[in-house]
Order: structure tokens, then C-alpha cells, then sequence
């Protein structure tokens, strides 16, 4: 190889980047000790961006399409270097490429329930996830902030400070949306916009537009969901005190005569236990709405005060049964029990019950 071959190679005339792997932002073309030709090719394609830094400084900055690099195509750069017009010889500079196309799919998810004010419960901790997708918008910006020197910087490097800036901002979202907690599973698309808008800006300030926000699930805790379930079902109860326990009387009838057609016992013990357990539902119907009523009991000749709690009582400390027989301590037993099973009565509400009632039998 002559002299004059080596030197020549020294020399680039294409400068160009196939982007051949997938998740690549930013990438650095190999100079090496190579000059880049005056008069060289520059193929910008379609979703990409060309910066050229010299010395640390963003210079020009090349959209898609073909540019022959000359001082009339790199304006800045031939500023900063100080050349006139007629510079004609090879020049250093770095020159990054930028991938400007969409990056999809990108997943965002709370770790830790996030705590959020709500109209309804005044604070609820809430778990949501979601997809997200994102652009390199501003390649100067993101060279600044973001890739600087680097020969590439990819989407899996950015993907735990763009999850943070999602998670950042959900209380924002919420709060902006105005759609209650109870609300929101219906109104994924109203959510995930509000979380679009919120968090923007935090994209923005790195070079980064936020293309779209999907929210794919949003829910409580355990321990959180199971206290609004018992919320909701008290709700239900406290519209219709008396046809909710007439229902589940109605309900327990065929169980009473399972038992009483086995063969003697059961849990009414005869036919005469289906009757009692009819007056035991209106009777405990009578007592828990008078629980939750303290003055249920006036203008239907029943005394004031009489079979109501003190104020606050619960359904459990209102069943105050009085003079029972075994088969309608029986019968009221099996209905606490049904109760705690729907998350009504607490473990310890029916527990107390339980044992109060059980002394009554001895």
C-alpha cells in the first residue's frame, strides 16, 4: 500500500448510521483519527437527526435528506472554527446521529401503592400500570442532558428515570382529571390523558415528547379493597334495612328445611323452628334498623328509646336479643354467621356475639 493510498484513507467522504440495532437513541460515528473530507457526503435518513459538536459545543444540527458539508452547510461550525469562505481542507468534528422514531411499548407501573387525595375517602392508596411511548424531539437538548459524549445511549439506560417521571406525577393526574377513585376504572382514557399532560413537561426538558399514555389497571391494596367492599355493603344495607334481611331470611328458609327433613333436629329441630326463624328475621330486622336508627321505634307505639343503641352503635352491639328460645338463638347464631361471611359483622364483632348468645342455651 503506497503512501499516498494510506493517506487517502485517513479521509471520510460518507458519513451516514444504518442504525442496525433496535433501541439506540443516540449514537457516536467512529472518527477515530480520521478527518471528515470538505465536499463529504451527509445522509441523514427519514427518523433520524445529525448533530456536529466541535469541542464540546452543539454545532449544526441536519434534519433527513442529503447535504454536501461545506462552509455554506455548516455555518456554525465554520464560526466556531474561524474559517472563511474559502476553507477547503479536512476538519474534525464529532458528529452524533439521533433516533428520532417512536419508541413503543415502553412500561410504567407503581412498585409501591401511590398515596392520593380522593373526594370520596378523603386518602386512598391506589396501584396502576400501564404503557407509555415517547421521541427524541429536541436531539440537542437530549444530547445535552441526557447522551453527551457517550458512542450510544439506549431506550433500556432511559427507561427507569422515564418510569419515575410517570410515577412522579399520578397524584398530579388525579387531581387534575377530577374522576374519583370509584370512578377512574371507568375512565381509563380520561386518566391516562390527564397523566399525559402532567407529566409532558418532564419529557420535554430532556428533549423527549410524550407521544401517549396508556392505563391498563388501576386498583387497591388488599387490605384497602376488602374495607370498601364492607363500605359498600353497608351502603347497600343502610338504603333498605328490612328488605335486606327479609332477603336473606327468604334465603336461609330452604337451608331450615334441609334440616328438618334429615331426619329430626337440623338446625330448627322440627317445622315449628321455620316460624320462629320468619319472627327471628323481623324481629332482627326491627333491632338493626333501631340500631342504626334511634328513633325508628316512634309513632308505631314503641316507647322513645326503646331497642336502640347508643348513638354510633353497630349492627353487632344493637342484637340485643331478649328471652330466647335454643331454636331462636340457633336460628339468630346462623344469621351473624352469614353476616361475617359477607364482611358485614368483624371476626371479633361476631365472636363477642357468639359467645353471649351461647350462654343463653346453658
Amino acid at each position: 500500500m503506497g503512501l499516498m493510498d494510506f493517506i487517502k484513507k485517513q479521509f471520510i467522504d460518507i458519513i451516514q448510521w444504518t442504525e442496525d440495532d433496535n433501541g439506540v437513541l443516540a449514537w457516536r460515528y467512529p472518527m477515530q483519527d480520521f478527518e471528515i473530507q470538505y465536499g463529504a457526503s451527509l445522509t441523514v435518513r427519514e427518523s433520524q437527526v445529525a448533530v456536529f459538536v466541535n469541542e464540546g459545543k452543539v454545532a449544526d444540527v441536519f434534519g433527513p435528506g442529503m447535504y454536501k458539508l461545506t462552509t455554506q452547510t455548516l455555518p456554525v461550525l465554520t464560526y466556531l472554527k474561524n474559517w472563511d469562505k474559502l476553507f477547503e481542507s479536512p476538519f474534525k468534528s464529532d458528529v452524533y446521529f439521533f433516533s428520532t422514531r417512536q419508541q413503543v411499548d415502553q412500561r410504567w407501573g407503581t412498585t409501591q401503592p401511590v398515596t392520593i387525595r380522593d373526594k370520596d375517602f378523603g386518602a386512598v392508596r391506589l396501584r396502576g400500570f400501564g404503557n407509555y411511548s415517547y421521541r427524541v424531539a429536541d436531539a440537542k437538548r437530549f444530547h445535552t442532558e441526557i447522551s453527551g459524549t457517550r458512542e450510544r445511549y439506549t431506550v433500556t439506560e432511559l427507561d427507569g428515570q422515564l418510569r419515575g417521571l410517570m410515577l412522579q406525577h399520578i397524584s398530579d393526574a388525579v387531581a387534575q382529571s377530577g374522576i374519583p377513585f370509584l370512578d377512574l376504572a371507568a375512565n381509563q382514557v380520561e386518566f391516562a390523558k390527564a397523566l399525559q399532560a402532567a407529566t409532558a413537561p418532564a419529557f420535554e426538558a430532556l428533549g423527549l415528547k410524550l407521544e401517549s399514555v396508556t392505563l391498563q389497571n388501576v386498583s387497591l391494596p388488599e387490605e384497602l379493597q376488602k374495607i370498601l367492599d364492607q363500605k359498600i355493603g353497608m351502603g347497600m344495607i343502610g338504603q333498605n334495612m328490612n328488605q335486606f334481611l327479609q332477603y336473606q331470611t327468604a334465603q336461609a328458609i330452604p337451608k331450615l328445611a334441609e334440616g328438618v327433613g334429615s331426619g329430626g333436629g337440623g338446625v330448627a329441630g322440627d317445622a315449628m323452628g321455620l316460624g320462629a326463624g320468619l319472627a327471628l328475621g323481623q324481629t332482627l330486622a326491627q333491632q338493626l334498623q333501631s340500631g342504626l336508627n334511634p328513633n325508628a321505634g316512634q309513632g308505631q307505639g314503641q316507647p322513645q328509646g326503646q331497642g336502640a343503641g347508643p348513638a354510633g352503635a353497630t349492627p353487632a352491639a344493637a342484637m340485643q336479643p331478649v328471652s330466647q328460645s335454643a331454636d331462636e338463638v340457633l336460628l339468630l347464631l346462623e344469621k351473624l354467621g352469614d353476616l361475617k361471611a359477607k364482611g358485614i359483622l368483624t371476626d371479633e364483632e361476631f365472636a363477642a356475639k357468639k359467645a353471649d348468645l351461647l350462654k343463653k342455651l346453658s
